[in-house]
């Protein structure tokens, strides 16, 4: 099987993987000379899809009676918006727009980490047919595939920036509070980002008054039309972003535990707890104080 093949072959499995969760029945792959192909039928149609492979790269084709509440369905799953779980197609701008989100704040340990994806109706459509969705319903393998495709598309343009548990300590102390803490790092990836493209709005999820952000922003940001929205990574742009940043989490995580030959467990939990105190007990506070987040209630419980 040749790379252009290879590529056809796994386009239409994740797409049968989307198929599959809805009311359709979908058929086993069959290969055509050229193309992959399956069947998607209800209690009343049938359509069909190909995913072709050629020299000039992979084409997906929808064939059927264009009138069928199947074909439109299904033609809305794989071209439009709807590849984002619980999308409304009117909700997403048709526009250039920056999307925004944050990775590790529920973590005791590891960093704090915001990204931007600067989005275009082209680059979104390409987004969307990797099948991009908010990173909480991912795996880490998927994040770290997702992740990869993005960055080295070099049309997608993007900022991250990372906060240290050790730089988060002292950003915290500083500002006394984890949503202006939040709304001055989403405020650097926003002026980074405005740096390298032309956009006129930003969506973030919501955390917070939207003046965290905006009191953040330097004079560039603060013409920007910024929208806070529960659950924004319906949006292609946020959930775009919500995957490189918890890609960068993941991948502290792998490498700090690599560093010192323990599993570092996610998230805030009892065994957090417990691991926390065997971590401190064995390398004491002061390099503990590097790897967590201290404002956490879990610290009253480990250093105490």
């Amino acid at each position: 099987m040749n790379t252009r093949e290879e590529s056809a072959h796994k386009i239409l499995d994740r797409y049968i993987r989307i198929l599959k969760n809805e009311t359709v029945s979908v058929s086993e792959p069959i290969k055509n000379e050229y193309s992959y192909q399956v069947f998607i039928n209800d209690e009343k149609d049938k359509i069909s899809l190909h995913v072709f492979y050629g020299k000039k790269g992979n084409k997906i084709v929808l064939q059927g009676n264009k009138d069928l509440k199947l074909y439109k369905k299904v033609h809305d799953l794989i071209f439009g918006e709807s590849l984002i779980s619980d999308y409304k197609i009117e909700m997403e701008p048709n526009y250039q727009y920056i999307g925004t989100d944050e990775s590790g704040k529920g973590d005791y340990f590891g960093p704090l980490v915001i990204a931007g994806v600067y989005l275009t109706p082209e680059v979104g459509k390409f987004l969307r047919t990797l099948g991009i969705r908010d990173s909480k319903e991912l795996s880490d393998y998927q994040i770290k595939q997702l992740a990869t495709q993005i960055k080295k598309n070099n049309e997608i343009i993007f900022d991250v920036v990372l906060i240290t548990p050790e730089k988060y300590n002292q950003l915290y102390e500083k500002m006394g509070n984890l949503n202006r803490l939040m709304g001055w790092a989403h405020a650097r990836v926003i002026e980074n980002l405005l740096g390298k493209c032309d956009a006129g709005e930003v969506i973030s999820d919501k955390f917070g008054n939207e003046k965290l952000i905006l009191d953040a922003l330097q004079e560039k940001g603060r013409a920007i039309n910024l929208k806070q929205v529960t659950k924004a990574e319906k949006f292609t742009a946020v959930a775009a972003a919500s995957i490189l940043a918890r890609d960068v989490v993941v991948k502290w995580f792998s490498s700090q535990s690599r560093k010192y030959k323990l599993d570092i467990p996610k998230g805030s939990s009892t065994d957090v707890e417990k691991f926390a105190k065997g971590f401190l007990e064995k390398y004491g506070e002061e390099l503990m104080r590097k790897v967590v987040k201290i404002h956490f209630k879990t610290s009253q419980k480990v250093f105490n």
